[in-house]
């Protein structure tokens, strides 16, 4: 459901220089998978999940989600795909209900299928209770819950979520991987990075670490956790180390 292939994604520098924040990207996630993509900051994780999500044009490489290329049918892409980053952007103005309902209208659901969907995802995301509030007055957890449901109110078979619990406190992030572990047996792609490797150490199917723009390991937690490492954390350092200078 995602295919990367040879992903390269380039910046221009302030002094003209070419910048390379993802070099040779290539990896899969199947039908039914969970993912997590694992890096530091300015490692490339976040660069190749908004290239997938269509925000960002790959400078090479060819990335496809389900079927369709990001280059030649980013709106084809966008119906089959969920995005949520660790900034909401949820309007102030607007309630949970209101910005559920508009994202449904964009995604051409009619007037019943909306009403259903919103209710689903608002008992599925604990929303009931604030639903008629506006979104300037919530509490960041409440908006990335928010955030989360309008990434979900098309039903998308694909989802790529960037630092989702970034806002949210123990039980929210608890919350919110129950409803991904949900969603993965019902057969959705999932691909998901986190700085608190705790969270996921045990959910996802497998891990693929980035470093320097580049794969450095991917396996699962099996894979990744031997010798001397005694969880996810320890894997982690240990993959990304030889790529470190000394």
């Amino acid at each position: 459901m995602i295919d990367v292939r040879n992903l390269v994604k380039e910046y221009r520098g302030g002094d003209g220089a070419s910048i390379r924040a993802v070099d040779g990207v290539s990896f899969t996630v199947a039908p039914g998978e969970m993912v997590g993509l694992l890096g530091g900051n300015g490692a490339g994780k976040t660069t190749t999940m908004r290239v997938i999500a269509t925000l960002l044009a790959p400078t090479a490489g060819t990335v496809m989600v389900a079927g369709r290329d990001v280059r030649d049918d980013p709106i084809g892409v966008r119906r089959q795909l969920g995005y949520v980053s660790a900034a909401t952007g949820v309007p102030d103005r607007l309630t949970p209900g209101e910005v559920l309902d508009s994202h449904g209208r964009i995604h051409g659901l009619g007037p019943h299928a909306r009403r259903a969907r919103v209710a689903d995802l608002a008992e599925a995301l604990d929303l009931t209770g604030y639903l008629d509030r506006p979104c300037g007055r919530l509490s960041s957890g409440q908006r990335q819950r928010v955030s989360l449901g309008r990434a979900l109110v098309h039903d998308p078979p694909v989802l790529v979520l960037d630092e989702p619990t970034s806002a949210l406190d123990i039980l929210g992030a608890r919350d919110l991987f129950d409803l991904l572990e949900r969603l993965r047996r019902q057969g959705r792609t999932i691909l998901v990075s986190t700085h608190r490797l705790h969270e996921i150490e045990r959910r996802c199917d497998r891990f693929l670490i980035i470093d320097a723009g580049r794969i450095v390991a991917d396996g699962t937690r099996d894979d990744l956790v031997r010798g001397d490492a005694r969880g996810l954390e320890e894997a982690f350092f240990a993959a990304v180390a030889p790529a470190r200078p000394a």
